[in-house]
């Protein structure tokens, strides 16, 4: 299997999009962190991003937005021209029926502004998938059948007419393919879909599936090409020591997963010494080891090293940062190095 070459891809050929999940930090509530969500994406539209992503997980104090398409509407009602959508909604935790119903009303609100990206994992822990899906059996192996369904009723000519959505039915509303490993990618390829893959905290896998992807897309009514979207954290600064400062808050969220003590979004530490130990801190790294984390011109660079990696079509930044200003300053600076913020 061949690599990507290197096409000489620059930044500014490239579009950029914000994924939130709406943090909720150490201190504050789940109505101040849709308040900053709102600023984000009003900003964001402001700097020239082109979409706005809000993912669904559950059973996480520091995540508010579990309720994936309540969030949508709200952030596409206070804005005017960025796309807005979900990165993703994990369809297996709900009904196709209701998710056609959804976002074909998003869709009758906001058209031509609605993005339907869709996961196939839980979002949570098992317990939690038990208590959304009212199912012990289900465990994503439906997620093709799931999608089926949910594009026929999208579809005014589907053969499926017993059961018919509305608002949904005969609206355009793109759908994208998530992924963490190589099953979404086959799928989206497949099926001729756009891919995202979740190289912000799955990056051994990202070069695989996007490979494959590639390699097995079939043209479709959708797309004529592949489209394939990656995923990247960005804590970027003025200088150097604040974007590692800033960077520590979501190492120690981060490092609450992997124990399995999900928390809200902590404050910044100067140091992470003594907060892990040796393997954790591995673990961790790891994981986030394609985070970009720097002043301007190291973002700069380490986002052309990614391109130049990944070749993707799009960048969607994830900026989980405690203090909203800093935030802000982040997604700024990655709108001013890559051309968007004119």
């Amino acid at each position: 299997m061949e690599k990507a070459q290197v096409t000489g891809k620059q930044l500014k050929d490239v579009t950029f999009s914000v994924l939130d999940l709406a943090p909720v930090t150490v201190g504050s509530t789940p109505s101040e962190a849709f308040k900053n969500t709102m600023s984000l994406a009003q900003h964001a539209e402001a700097w020239g991003y082109h979409r706005y992503w809000l993912a669904e997980h559950h059973n996480m104090p520091g995540i508010g937005s579990s309720a994936t398409s309540v969030v949508i509407g709200y952030v596409a009602g206070g804005t005017n021209t960025i796309r807005v959508g979900s990165g993703g909604i994990m369809l297996p935790n709900h009904s196709p029926l209701v998710i056609a119903e959804q976002f074909g009303t998003l869709e009758a609100m906001y058209p031509g502004r609605i993005d339907l990206g869709l996961g196939r994992a839980p979002g949570t822990d098992q317990v939690t998938a038990m208590a959304l899906r009212r199912d012990v059996r289900a465990d994503g192996s439906e997620f093709p059948e799931q999608l089926e369904q949910l594009r026929a009723y999208f579809d005014p000519n589907s053969r499926y007419k017993r059961v018919r959505a509305f608002p949904g039915e005969g609206q355009k509303v793109p759908i994208w393919l998530l992924g963490s490993s190589g099953f979404s990618s086959a799928l989206a390829a497949k099926l001729g879909l756009p891919f995202s893959f979740a190289s912000h905290f799955s990056p051994e896998y990202t070069i695989p599936a996007l490979e494959q992807y590639r390699e097995r897309f079939q043209p479709s009514e959708d797309l004529d090409r592949p489209h394939a979207m990656v995923g990247v954290n960005v804590f970027a600064a003025d200088t150097t020591e604040e974007a590692e400062f800033i960077a520590t808050s979501f190492q120690q969220q981060f490092l609450g997963m992997i124990r399995n003590t999900p928390g809200q979004l902590p404050p910044p530490v100067k140091s992470m010494d003594g907060l892990w130990t040796e393997q954790e801190k591995y673990i961790v790294m790891s994981r986030l080891s394609t985070a970009i984390i720097g002043n301007p011109e190291q973002v700069k660079r380490q986002l052309q090293a990614f391109l130049n990696e990944t070749q993707a079509d799009e960048m969607i930044v994830n900026s989980a940062i405690y203090d909203h200003q800093a935030r802000l300053r982040s997604y700024e600076i990655v709108a001013e190095i890559t051309g968007m913020k004119k």
